[in-house]
């Protein structure tokens, strides 16, 4: 039986180096806005069933996509003009449809009320930020994730309509590429991001891009 650290009051994080072979770091603590911030600054993030304390994870190897690494594939891009795509708009909405269709290996989803709650913080912070793809006035596909810096951490994706979230997600891609953004965290391995271009790197060579991204210059605020 692992002992993983148990996290009370201090806002702190034990070294990712300690964490299982499956990634996992330590438990308890809480959804503040600092203690969120401080995990992604770290490499970590927040994932747990519904019945569990707070688990938090570092995971090694580590997903990414580089951006020049999307595949922007021709059955995707004739797609593209299909959608309305808005940010920020709905990103409680996107949330909770993202807590509908739980992550693989898990019978439930970890986006409950206490996480919606927490996020949104650091979406009225200007740190968590929606993409959302739209069709007759209806919200039928999107994403959500943090932004620290030039360093984008995907969390969810949802879609009530083919292709959507791939289509949320493509835009979102281009909009990063502009704004001087390289790469974003994937997390963990997923054959969905895999064929669109995104890959495993070692936790080493992950925080070495956090340390080079998340002190960028990028303003905070909603997205338009």
């Amino acid at each position: 039986m692992i002992q993983l650290p148990y996290i009370r009051y201090e806002l702190s994080f034990p070294c990712v180096t300690t964490a299982t072979s499956e990634g996992l770091l330590a438990y308890g603590g809480d959804l503040s806005p600092s203690r969120l911030l401080l995990a992604y600054r770290s490499g970590i993030f927040p994932w747990y069933n519904h019945d569990d304390p707070i688990l938090w994870w570092s995971p090694d190897p580590r997903l990414v996509l580089y951006l020049d690494e999307f595949i922007l594939r021709k059955s995707l891009k004739k797609r593209i003009k299909h959608f309305e795509i808005r940010y920020d708009t709905a990103f409680k909405e996107v949330m909770m449809e993202c807590g509908s269709v739980p992550r693989d290996g898990q019978s439930g989803s970890w986006i409950i009320p206490e996480v919606i709650e927490g996020y949104s913080v650091l979406f009225d912070m200007g740190y968590a930020h929606s993409v959302e793809a739209w069709q007759d006035g209806k919200l039928v596909g999107g994403l959500y994730g943090v932004c620290i810096g030039k360093m984008f951490y995907g969390e969810s994706m949802f879609a009530k309509v083919s292709d959507a979230s791939k289509v949320a997600f493509a835009n979102l891609v281009e909009r990063l590429k502009k704004d001087g953004f390289k790469v974003i965290d994937c997390q963990i391995s997923s054959p969905h991001l895999e064929s669109l271009g995104a890959r495993t790197i070692s936790r080493d060579d992950f925080i070495k891009h956090l340390h080079d991204l998340i002190y960028e210059d990028f303003p905070l605020g909603h997205w338009t």
